[in-house]
């Protein structure tokens, strides 16, 4: 029907039907099995909720023409598979409360949905009873039968969407289809460390192993690690930070990387609350808020995070596929998750991520070698105290034709200094990167990046303690909105005036602006009113004001930082890297860039075949 169509005016009132059982399936699995992989999504969660222990899941063809799911959990008996096949009918809910949730799945759904567009087959066998199975074909199903099954259930569906034809040309290639599915049952074992999983691909006979994963055994941080060092790999585990924090009836676990393990993509980022998968945009920026101080705006924080909390302050009865959410408090669970992960950030002082030392041992190519035939031991520390005296004056005489520098004094070890995180400075090369000495590696330091963010550190400290200075506009700048915006940014009005930014109302839906942030300098107010608001509508808040200060901030700390090409005494480094051990934050400059390099004495020794 075309707009124009719809725009006639029909001579008799249409006829009111009631729709049959089947259209009504059919209309509801358009909206709960979008694709195959939201197939395999419910019934993982059907084997989830019903205890299983192991999950594995066969498809063929991407999940098009089948999906298999058998698991070990309680199983279901035979007078209770054709209960199962009818829409709402559901053994996780009673109904008498719909925010009581406790499982994945409480709709009752998937299986008829699934029935009414595919060839579903359902054998399951409960404890003490005999295993049975029931067949649907497009929505039509079969007698109850007898089956051969030791325990647990095993749910087929061939050919999905055989039933509505049309819905097969909105479906990817194989290829996509499948990791689709793939892309569901890691987050799904992300959710559910302790249970295994096993995807299997049986397209054309052969099987082929997609996914594992094993049950994790030990406590909460232990599994979950364990768990995301399979998903995610072992390079995201040794770089991030566990998260644990609470507030008032909110709980936020996981584990976040440091800024300098950040992605091209935001597909590092599962978040779960209580313990669902979810894709929510309020989880999802304020990941992104937290981050916002160490990342330029084409890189994305990695963090696989879980919210947990009554089941009654948040709803996930919001969308059939139950991937959004809606809080209660959607400001405080907002609030938790920055601050738990800018706390979390701080804590972790100077470090930086492994991977940028990998990379750096990556880019150096070596000469190849001759196998060795005689290697010395690596000489005593007298033995190296010796050799630096006498070579001390070779290099002095290089000091002024060769980039390289050694200040006097640096050559000899100094313990106490090689054995703090940074170590003791030996020298300068290049006029930009300083080389430390730690007890089992080098430090290589970016002179410039390390202090712009000392500067930076150092300026938002003073901001914190004085507040930040307004400038009174001389004729206040009236700005006209919609009552509803009008309401949205008074509701925010102190804490914009501790921004910088005064605004006042001034009758009717309009807005008076007093006072400005003055780092900003001369700002179009009516602008920057808008940009709010439409940070508020997307967001639900809004720290434009405050990201604008800190990007003056941080230009303002550029351009003070200790420049490239600058000649620096031997006690002006080590005191850069004993400022930067003390200083959060300092493993990266303002743009994300890491500030130093750490290389492994071994590291090294393998680059020259040493080993």
């Amino acid at each position: 029907m075309t707009r124009q169509d719809r725009n006639i005016r029909p001579q008799s009132p249409p006829v009111i039907r009631q729709l049959d059982e089947a259209a009504v399936n059919r209309i509801a699995a358009g909206e709960v099995v979008e694709r195959p992989a939201s197939a395999v999504k419910e019934l993982v969660e059907n084997a989830i909720d019903a205890g299983a222990r192991r999950i594995q899941i066969d498809i063929a063809d991407g999940g098009k023409t089948l999906i298999r799911i058998t698991d070990d959990g309680c199983g279901m008996s035979a007078a209770d598979l054709p209960l199962a096949l009818s829409r709402h009918a559901t053994s996780k809910i009673d109904g008498s409360d719909l925010l009581d949730i406790h499982s994945f799945g409480f709709r009752g759904e998937a299986l008829p949905s699934l029935a009414a567009v595919g060839r579903l087959t359902i054998q399951s066998r409960a404890a003490g009873q005999e295993a049975a199975e029931i067949t649907v074909s497009g929505g039509q199903a079969g007698p109850v039968r007898p089956c051969a099954l030791g325990a647990g259930t095993v749910v087929t569906l061939r050919d999905l969407f055989y039933a509505t034809p049309a819905r097969l040309k909105f479906l990817r290639s194989d290829r996509a289809e499948g990791m689709a599915v793939t892309d569901v049952i890691r987050r799904l074992a992300m959710a559910e460390p302790s249970v295994g999983f096993t995807l299997r691909d049986v397209s054309g006979g052969a099987e082929q192993v997609k996914f594992r994963a094993d049950p994790e055994t030990g406590d909460l941080f232990d599994a979950l690690r364990g768990r995301l060092a399979r998903v995610l790999g072992a390079e995201f585990t040794d770089n991030a930070l566990p998260i644990d924090a609470s507030r008032d009836g909110f709980r936020l676990t996981g584990y976040a990387a440091l800024p300098t393990y950040s992605r091209g993509s935001a597909t590092a980022q599962p978040l779960f609350v209580n313990g669902r998968p979810v894709t929510d945009k309020l989880l999802i920026g304020a990941l992104r808020a937290a981050y916002a101080d160490f990342l330029s705006r084409d890189r994305y924080p990695a963090a696989a995070l879980f919210v947990d909390c009554d089941p009654h302050l948040v709803d996930v009865n919001v969308h059939p596929a139950k991937s959004e959410v809606r809080f209660r408090d959607a400001g405080l669970v907002r609030g938790l998750i920055i601050s738990a992960l800018r706390h979390a950030l701080a804590e972790a002082g100077h470090r930086a991520s492994s991977t940028v030392a990998g990379a750096t041992l990556g880019a150096m190519t070596p000469e190849p070698v001759t196998p060795r035939v005689y290697q010395m031991d690596r000489p005593s520390p007298r033995a190296l105290q010796a050799a630096y005296a006498a070579q001390a004056p070779g290099f002095s005489d290089m000091a002024e034709s060769w980039s390289g520098r050694v200040e006097a004094g640096t050559q000899e070890p100094d313990e106490t200094r090689d054995s703090l995180p940074l170590g003791a400075a030996r020298g300068q090369v290049h006029e930009n990167y300083i080389i430390a000495q730690t007890t089992d590696g080098i430090v290589i330091v970016d002179q410039h990046a390390a202090h712009e963010r000392l500067v930076y550190e150092k300026l938002k400290r003073q901001m914190a303690d004085s507040g930040v200075a307004a400038q009174a506009l001389l004729i206040p700048e009236i700005v006209d909105l919609s009552p509803d915006d009008r309401d949205r940014l008074l509701a925010i009005a102190e804490d914009l005036s501790r921004m910088g930014l005064t605004i006042e109302p001034f009758g009717g839906s309009a807005i008076a602006v007093r006072e400005t942030p003055a780092l900003l300098g001369e700002v179009n107010a009516e602008a920057l009113i808008r940009d709010i608001l439409d940070e508020l509508a997307d967001m639900g808040t809004s720290a434009l004001v405050q990201t604008r200060i800190e990007a003056i901030l941080s230009r303002v700390a550029c351009h003070g930082s200790i420049r490239s090409g600058r000649v620096m005494r031997a006690e002006e480094m080590n005191a850069l890297l004993r400022e930067m051990e003390a200083t959060p934050h300092s493993g990266q400059c303002n743009h994300g860039r890491p500030t130093y390099v750490e290389l492994k004495l071994a590291d090294i020794e393998r680059l020259f075949g040493r080993t």
